[in-house]
């Protein structure tokens, strides 16, 4: 979703007076200051009202879940991957579109207009799932462990991590479907590099002990 308008048809009163072409806005207001990209002729003008429309927002928190609406642009196109700021009840926080609902169905792009119910996963905070092994090598002795880091937190393969207590070094990372921008699903050559909020699971090795005790 866009934030701010950055060009817009209009009429140009030195060049096209009865047809629109695009302007870029200099300066936003009541009076906006924009500029014909046809002749390059600055004026001012009444910018056209954005046409919004409310759409119910779904949003994933960890193992929960819990609804909002949004104010979308009737000529935005959504698609599964982006990510918007949405304001609840209860705070301002960022969201990764993971699905659209349209009509009877759920698609991966659609006109906003066309969209019944955005679902979404929150982004700004996320909890990571860490599948550790002993550093002796057991890997039949694996334990699993959660961190709570911020979304765009680096987690780096070869590198070791000292958090919430836990000390490993990263052997492979599990890319999520609604990420964007690598190249495989599974990340495990070293200086390979994943926001927390694209992560599925993370596969170390446990720095802190060599083995676990059944007790």
């Amino acid at each position: 979703m866009n934030d701010t308008v950055e060009q817009v048809p209009l009429e140009c009163p030195a060049c096209s007076p009865d047809l629109e072409t695009v302007h870029e806005v200099l300066s936003p207001g009541g009076q906006a200051t924009v500029r014909c990209t046809e002749c390059s002729h600055v004026h001012k003008t009444t910018l056209p009202e954005e046409q919004t429309r409310q759409i119910d927002v779904v949003v994933s928190q960890d193992d929960e879940s819990f609804s909002a609406t949004a104010d979308v642009p009737t000529d935005e196109t959504l698609a599964t991957g982006e990510e918007f700021l949405l304001e609840t009840d209860e705070a301002i926080m960022t969201v990764r579109i993971t699905s659209l609902e349209v009509g009877d169905g759920r698609t991966d792009e659609a006109a906003a207009e066309d969209v019944d119910t955005i679902w979404t996963r929150a982004v700004g905070n996320v909890s990571v799932s860490v599948t550790a092994h002993p550093k002796g090598g057991e890997h039949d002795e694996t334990h699993s462990f959660d961190l709570q880091v911020p979304g765009d937190y680096e987690f780096v393969v070869g590198e070791t991590e000292e958090l919430a207590d836990e000390e490993f070094t990263i052997e492979g990372i599990l890319v999520r479907d609604d990420a964007v921008g690598y190249d495989h699903e599974k990340l495990d050559f070293d200086g390979d590099t994943v926001v927390a909020k694209d992560i599925k699971r993370l596969y170390a090795r446990d720095e802190s002990t060599s083995a676990w005790s059944a007790w």
